[in-house]
């Protein structure tokens, strides 16, 4: 059957959602696409692991893609029959214009932390960057904001599009309790923003509460193994404080600080930070991994056109290096994850956070392949 082509502004043939925010894009515009589709709608997703149309996969290059590409993207989607399309904006995309002209049906805030810094100079332009997204709302959108993040209700005020709001800790429009294989608090933020947000587009609550519980995690997002030995395995795209600080409490949550062998589960955490970025975030990171896990290795991340012992060293200024039995520098990232391995024993928590669902490790401009769950899996002898 030939396909019905469509010339113009595809946008507004399909009900575009835009997703925004520091952490939780990927996982609440991914896991709104495998919701939508197990409702029984065709429907299309753009971000940062994978862009889709139904079920095809389509390399992504940017969390937001160019406005040639995107239009691409949504013109595809409009042809074989898409109703939907959740998409990630970021703060890049927003000061660049990648989105002008697009007729968004929804807009969606998770939470706003250090990111980015190293591009938008500091965090009033970030901040202002992402309300640009909400001000080009139309009066027929909704805006749903997280308010337990306290810039959640600023990015609602002063928009024209209808305003709704989730929280997990006061009263909202949403706050409803929910089941999920999704772990961590944070987890439980993008759960009800994805019940929240088909709500708003007019799905049976009762029919979305149950298939949310059996949501599959996100490639990369609190993506865990267990080893014949008994060691936890996790590997997470955690790359700003807020998100390791995040994902290292669920580890301890998982944990069970309250059971009497705590102190023999220990949680062993590898991570960098990425060169050409944001530096003032490096200490920062540091300091809480070195807080909340028993062991840390520093180590290499993305480190592009840096020293990766350059970046190692402005991380190491956040915390104490004469811990020796609980800090260590292993500079390459296989040796890093190989030591790790080494270490862990029964009923350990082992993090390896920065990378997540990517293949690659970036130097001097190169993408040399690497994958951090491979690595794990050779190590761990799962």
């Amino acid at each position: 059957m030939a396909k019905n082509h469509f010339y113009g502004n595809p946008s507004e043939k399909i009900k575009v959602i835009g997703v925004t925010g520091t952490n939780g894009k990927t996982t609440v515009t991914t896991l709104l696409h495998q919701l939508f589709r197990n409702l029984g709608h065709k429907a299309g997703l753009i971000g940062t692991v994978v862009n889709k149309v139904n079920d095809e996969a389509i390399e992504a290059s940017h969390t937001t893609p160019d406005p040639i590409t995107l239009n691409k993207l949504l013109n595809k989607m409009v042809e074989e029959g898409c109703e939907y399309c959740f998409m990630e904006v970021s703060s890049h995309a927003m000061d660049q214009n990648r989105v002008a002209g697009i007729k968004f049906a929804g807009g969606v805030f998770t939470n706003l932390t250090h990111d980015h810094l190293d591009y938008h100079k500091n965090f009033d332009n970030y901040f202002k960057a992402k309300k640009k997204f909400f001000e080009m709302l139309p009066p027929d959108a909704f805006a749903l904001a997280n308010i337990d993040d306290k810039y959640g209700l600023p990015m609602l005020e002063d928009i024209k599009a209808k305003s709704y709001t989730y929280s997990l800790k006061t009263s909202a429009d949403f706050n409803e309790r929910l089941e999920t294989k999704l772990l961590g608090e944070f987890n439980a933020y993008n759960a009800l923003s994805i019940y929240a947000t088909a709500s708003l587009l007019g799905e049976d609550k009762k029919n979305v509460k149950e298939l949310i519980k059996s949501l599959k995690p996100v490639e990369g997002r609190f993506d865990y193994i267990k080893s014949k030995s008994g060691v936890t395995a996790i590997v997470d795209y955690a790359h700003t404080p807020d998100a390791l600080e995040n994902i290292l409490k669920a580890i301890i949550e998982m944990r069970g600080d309250a059971l009497p062998a705590k102190n023999t589960r220990r949680i062993i955490s590898v991570f960098g930070c990425g060169g050409d970025r944001d530096k003032t975030k490096r200490p920062i990171m540091a300091r809480i991994g070195y807080d909340l896990s028993d062991i840390v290795i520093l180590t290499s991340d993305n480190p592009r056109t840096e020293n990766p012992d350059t970046i190692i060293e402005d991380m190491a200024r956040g915390i104490d290096l004469t811990k020796e039995e609980k800090v260590f520098i292993v500079t390459n990232r296989q040796k890093a994850i190989e030591r790790a391995c080494s270490v862990a024993k029964r009923g350990d928590f082992l993090l390896i956070a920065g990378k997540g669902h990517e293949k690659y490790q970036e130097v001097n401009g190169v993408r040399n392949h690497f994958d951090d769950m491979e690595e794990l899996k050779k190590y761990l002898h799962e």
